[in-house]
């Protein structure tokens, strides 16, 4: 009886021993790499996240300046009117002034078809004197209430790099209905390698002065310059009876991540080439001039030049 009360007792105290050290060190430390591989796996997923919205923040950065860009370049040199434009006084052969409903977005030199069908002829203006335009002696009689229209567009729509501070490789210079609005805009585009900025800077045409360059004209940070010294804009030129016309803008962008990849330590970069980027209404104008059609190719509206030095 003494025996197997001895014997009870001594299975009690080894069940109630627990864990030797031994047991739980080897314990604490599968825990620790179980736990150790699983935080790398979550701070290696923050990792690929990290980097994948940097890289996607560049590419959405780059491919929206390049897609406003083509549009603006596409849309250069489109002229037009804010508004239906009338005679509102009945003009007789040989007349040189003219009455309108309104002279906005008119300037001295822009050509205007007067009336319709065979009464329709085109005349440049000379003066603006409140609603009244001053013209060369018209060859026809005009009743009042017919339109008058501003067609065509613009040689210079994208500035040559011929015309006195014209645009260049680093600074492209266009003006027209950019908006497709009515009004029309000068619109510059400057690619600072230095500061590793985009900058584009909008004006109504008629402004006057150019706004000073703000941050809120940041197009893209980060720039950089481009492989092999590529300018960032590079032109194609036609010159018809002593006029430049440009028919094609290449745009070239190199950009960098706003911050470096947490698994390399290096920037991550892209370059954006657009190769032919056409100012339709240029090249419709310098196909009319071609053809011998210059009453359709419109002239830089003063207050254009007085922009772009």
């Amino acid at each position: 009886m003494n025996v197997m009360t001895r014997k009870h007792a001594g299975e009690a105290r080894r069940s109630d021993e627990g864990f030797t050290l031994v047991e739980m060190m080897i314990t604490v430390l599968v825990l620790m790499i179980v736990s150790g591989t699983v935080m790398k796996g979550v701070l290696d997923l923050t990792n690929l996240h990290n980097t994948i919205m940097n890289r996607t923040d560049m590419h959405s950065g780059v491919r929206n300046a390049t897609e406003l860009l083509t549009q603006e370049v596409g849309q250069a040199g489109r002229i037009a009117l804010p508004a239906a434009v009338t005679v509102t006084a009945a003009s007789v052969v040989g007349a040189v002034v003219l009455n309108v409903s309104s002279t906005a977005g008119m300037f001295v030199g822009v050509q205007l078809n007067i009336d319709t069908g065979q009464f329709q002829e085109t005349a440049a203006v000379t003066a603006i004197n409140g609603n009244q335009i001053s013209v060369p002696a018209l060859t026809k009689a005009h009743a009042n209430a017919v339109p008058v229209k501003a067609s065509g567009g613009f040689a210079a729509g994208v500035i040559p790099t011929t015309v006195a501070n014209g645009s260049t490789g680093a600074l492209l210079k266009i003006f027209g209905d950019i908006n497709g609005d009515g009004n029309m805009v000068y619109v510059e585009y400057r690619c600072d390698t230095v500061a590793g900025r985009l900058y584009r800077n909008s004006m109504p045409f008629q402004a006057g002065a150019k706004p000073a360059v703000t941050v809120e004209q940041i197009l893209i940070d980060n720039i950089l310059p481009n492989p092999d010294a590529t300018p960032c804009f590079t032109y194609q030129t036609q010159t018809i009876n002593g006029t430049t016309y440009v028919l094609d803008v290449a745009i070239t962008l190199t950009v960098r991540t706003q911050n470096r990849d947490l698994n390399t330590g290096q920037f991550m970069t892209e370059t954006k080439a657009l190769l032919n980027v056409s100012p339709r209404n240029v090249f419709n104008v310098w196909q009319l001039a071609g053809l011998g059609v210059t009453n359709r190719v419109q002239p830089i509206p003063p207050t254009v030049q007085a922009l772009l030095p």
